[in-house]
């Protein structure tokens, strides 16, 4: 393969290592004591994943794998009909839910021309926790002319859950990335102090060029303790936030813009809108609801536009199942 990831990428972080992990999050100092049970990155508690995809005459394939628990992924799957070409990736957390000491590591790399989708098995579960922190961090790499769409499923911070992510983006100009998040404000089905009952939420975005050129950087910090998440201004009444980003060449942007109109719905409980991203780069589109279901539609909803602008197809229907 002939993509490389980016020196500036391979920092500590990047390949493991305790003390990169939230090492430049200073939101983290009240919560540095180790749990009783097992030391925070010891051995289950230290997931990586590498994927590494690359185009192979009519179709990419998922062409280097190397997992560590609790991570898994078993193999690609061709099911979406509207692009038989592209391999469909489940990634899987054994453990069924993120723990306190946790320390995830996540490596995508996307070779020139290749192309995947990316999701989760199932919600991201983070669980309470009386001592430490988890974290994870996110390479992506995406090499000239490839495309990526990393949409997983929702993240569910349980009641006094500390979760810190990072995700850092190279991507050629070229190259096409989707990441989405979609953060719920807990299990506030399961307990009126659910929420909004998490200590901490961190995620930090970054994106560059393959040389190194800056792109952007955004930074959400949602400590509910401190300042009350129910507020104009903040959540309000929502209980749901999406937010996707999409690194694309201008030309697909300005598209993508025209397409996807802003809107505040106080009778259906929703608000929307698409904002430029600097460097000319892509845009973000951030969602609000007050349910699960009306924000992912509105994010299927510019998944399509953005599929459909950038590649031409379609996207395919939703799963009985969902």
């Amino acid at each position: 393969m002939n993509a490389q990831v980016p020196p500036s990428l391979l920092t500590p972080a990047a390949v493991g290592g305790e003390a990169s992990f939230g090492a430049h999050a200073p939101e983290l100092a009240p919560y540095r004591t180790e749990p009783p049970q097992l030391p925070s990155g010891t051995v289950g508690k230290s997931g990586h994943l590498h994927l590494g995809f690359e185009r192979r005459n009519e179709r990419s394939i998922l062409a280097r794998l190397d997992r560590r628990v609790p991570y898994l992924v078993q193999r690609a799957l061709y099911w979406d009909e509207c692009m038989p070409q592209l391999p469909c990736v489940f990634i899987i957390t054994t453990s069924g839910c993120v723990l306190q000491g946790d320390r995830l590591s996540l490596d995508v790399e996307l070779a020139p021309g290749a192309q995947a989708h990316l999701t989760t098995q199932a919600a991201t579960k983070i669980h309470s926790m009386d001592a430490n922190y988890a974290a994870q961090v996110q390479t992506i790499h995406a090499s000239d002319d490839s495309y990526l769409e990393f949409l997983p499923d929702t993240i569910i911070p349980h009641r006094h859950s500390r979760f810190h992510s990072e995700t850092r983006i190279s991507v050629a100009p070229s190259a096409t990335v989707i990441y989405s998040e979609i953060l719920l404000s807990g299990r506030k089905h399961h307990h009126v102090d659910e929420r909004f009952g998490y200590d901490l939420y961190s995620s930090l975005i970054t994106a560059q060029r393959p040389d190194g050129a800056p792109l952007f950087t955004e930074k959400l910090l949602i400590e509910p303790g401190r300042r009350s998440m129910q507020q104009v201004g903040v959540m309000g009444p929502f209980d749901v936030f999406g937010n996707v980003i999409v690194l694309t060449p201008k030309p697909h942007a300005d598209r993508i813009y025209e397409q996807m109109l802003a809107r505040v719905d106080g009778d259906a409980g929703i608000a929307f809108g698409a904002c430029r991203l600097p460097n000319d780069c892509g845009l973000v589109f951030k969602v609000l609801g007050m349910e699960t279901q009306q924000v992912k539609n509105k994010i299927r909803e510019f998944w399509s536009v953005t599929r459909e602008v950038v590649t031409g197809a379609k996207v395919p229907q939703e799963f009985l199942w969902r």
